[in-house]
Formats: structure tokens, sequence, C-alpha cells
């Protein structure tokens, strides 16, 4: 897809949305499901994490032909579904720390691989947008969010192979959940800022 096709509600930009989206979906099923069978914390958390992802994309595509208010409304939904999945995760993470099962490293790192390889295409096709609203901007957070998160999964199973301990895949499982609460913030303060240039005014706090 050339880069010059990518103009605000153009055919190629709905297709790039939906790719990502359906990418993202399959991608949390698969940790869900290897979260669940391996014990890991750190996958179930990026399953959330995609999961989200999938409805941000979802919003994306309704966005397009909508206000600009409209679009903000769908970015802070899109900010606060993610301060909610990063407090689930480190629930799940204490429970876990509690009760002490030993997760599957192998399973995990295995998984963390495809899923790189999934959300690098992703990234790699938000990027090639072109005019991105503050919808579409908070999709391109998810996504890197997620890029560095498999790449803690894959270390933090490098670790509980070698140890055989937990720790490493909750440590990282609270990590995913860091990176969220900071994608969360950078995604509310970016809708604040865009309601403050769509009104002209300006800008000083995220409560103003």
């Amino acid at each position: 897809m050339g880069r010059s096709g990518f103009d605000l509600g153009s055919q190629s930009k709905r297709q790039t949305l939906w790719i990502v989206l359906w990418l993202n979906v399959g991608i949390a099923a698969g940790f869900f499901v290897m979260g669940y069978f391996g014990d890991s914390n750190a996958l179930l958390a990026n399953g959330l994490d995609n999961s989200s992802d999938a409805v941000v994309y979802a919003l994306s595509l309704l966005a397009l032909s909508r206000s600009r208010t409209w679009k903000r409304g769908a970015a802070r939904f899109s900010g606060l579904m993610l301060l909610l999945f990063s407090g689930m995760v480190i629930a799940d993470a204490v429970r876990r720390f509690i009760e002490g099962p030993e997760p599957a490293g192998l399973l995990m790192m295995a998984m963390a691989a495809v899923a790189a390889v999934v959300n690098f295409i992703c990234l790699r096709l938000l990027n090639r947008l072109k005019d991105k609203d503050v919808n579409l901007r908070a999709a391109v957070t998810f996504s890197v969010n997620d890029f560095i998160a498999n790449g803690g999964i894959i270390l933090a199973g490098v670790i509980v192979l070698l140890t055989g301990a937990n720790w490493p895949d909750l440590v990282v499982g609270i990590a995913v959940a860091g990176i969220a609460l900071y994608g969360a913030i950078d995604i509310l303060k970016d809708t604040h800022a865009d309601k403050h240039d769509d009104r002209g005014t300006e800008h000083t706090s995220m409560f103003d």
C-alpha cells in the first residue's frame, strides 16, 4: 500500500485498521490460552492488553467518519480502559505471588516471540498512516506498548527457565501494567490537549 493512499477516512486506512484489529483479536486469544495453561501472569496481562487494543482499533474504525469530539471521547475511553486493565493485572500478580505457581518459561518465550512479530507488523502498518487523529495516535501508543512488553516476556521466560522461580513472570506482568498505565496517562493528556487545540484555548494542565 502506498503512503500517499492513506488520506483521512480512505479505504486504505480502513483496510489497515481492519487488519490490525483482527491480528490483535487473534494474538489476544493466543495469550489467554497460553497464559492459562502456562500459569503466566505476564501472558494473561498481554492478553488483556491486546484485547483492549482490539477495542481501540474498532473505535478507530467507527471514528474515521465522525466528529473530532467523538474521536476524543473514543480515545478517552481507551485511556480509561487501560487504567482498569492495569489494576486487574496487578491484582492477578498479587494473587499469583501468594499462591506461587511456577509459569512455563518456554511457553512464555514462544508466545511472546510470535506476538512480537504480529505487533511489529501492526506498528509498521499504523506508522504508515498519515494525518493521524487523537484516536489513531492512541492506537499507535498501544502497539508500541505491546512490542516492548513482548521483549520483557521473552526475558522473563529465560530467567524462569534458568531459576524455576515465578517472580520474573510477576515482575514482567506488573511492568506491562506499568507500561499500560503510562500509555493511559499519555492518551488522556493527548485528548485533553486536543480539546484545547480544537477550541483554540491555552492548555495548562489535565484538569483545566
